[in-house]
């Protein structure tokens, strides 16, 4: 029948599509500097970048517009479910110091979900399985077709784990509170550095020890310290290192 083998060859391509593409995948705690240097790897290498971090927090400023109490994980994965979120390189009009347009139902919410905020709901949502798993299908679809350096915090373990390129990107507390602070100051939010250095603790504390897929490095992963490094380096390290094994 037609149709059949119409779906029989279209299964075919999408299996040699899966195998074709290159997967680098980043794992870290926050403020170890992934969304940058993923953002700058991708950039180097020709390759998508994907924030999945943004997923989670686009998830949790979901909750928020529709009215969906952040503990209620049944309510809100089945909204996720028919959301659509989409990640792209900005365009020329969005180069405004963004890293990524973030799509959330047509809306751009690239910065509306950069707050402390989102950033403290994406890590209550996270900690769901039936959102995991509604966001993971979304995540998995993007690098089925597609080379790409994704990041997050279950990257080299649960979103991609036959990625040819496995990194766990880490850095002292005190580095990643001064670089979040920092930040923050940089785009006119007026918080203390003690706050923002247990912010960091807290947000370690449950990524490390949620039930579901918590936070740890895998076997086969590269750990990368970058308290002493900067940006240019560990980019310089990764691009080499992907170029050896066969990414371009």
């Amino acid at each position: 029948m037609p149709n059949g083998l119409g779906c029989k060859e279209n299964s075919k391509e999408k299996i040699e599509e899966i195998i074709m593409s290159f997967q680098i995948a980043i794992d870290g705690p926050v403020a170890a500097g992934k969304g940058t240097v993923a953002r700058l790897v991708a950039s180097r290498l020709g390759f998508l970048y994907v924030d999945t971090g943004a997923m989670y927090r686009a998830s949790a400023l979901l909750g928020k517009q529709k009215g969906i109490d952040l503990n209620n994980e049944a309510a809100l994965s089945q909204e996720i479910s028919h959301s659509e979120m989409m990640l792209r390189n900005p365009l020329l009009s969005e180069q405004d110091g963004r890293q990524i347009t973030v799509l959330l139902n047509g809306e751009d919410v690239s910065w509306m979900i950069r707050t402390e905020e989102m950033s403290r709901g994406a890590s209550i949502v996270a900690q769901y399985a039936e959102v995991r798993k509604e966001l993971v299908k979304k995540q998995q679809r993007i690098a089925q077709t597609t080379h790409v350096v994704m990041e997050g915090r279950d990257i080299t373990f649960r979103v991609l784990p036959d990625a040819q390129m496995k990194i766990y990107l880490d850095a002292s507390v005190e580095t990643r509170a001064k670089r979040r602070h920092q930040e923050l100051l940089s785009r006119g939010v007026d918080t203390a550095y003690e706050q923002v250095y247990k912010d960091i603790e807290d947000r370690d504390a449950r990524d490390m020890g949620r039930k579901v897929d918590p936070l740890h490095v895998v076997e086969g992963s590269w750990v990368l310290d970058t308290t002493n490094l900067t940006i240019e380096d560990v980019v310089e390290l990764i691009a080499t290192k992907a170029k050896e094994l066969g990414a371009v």
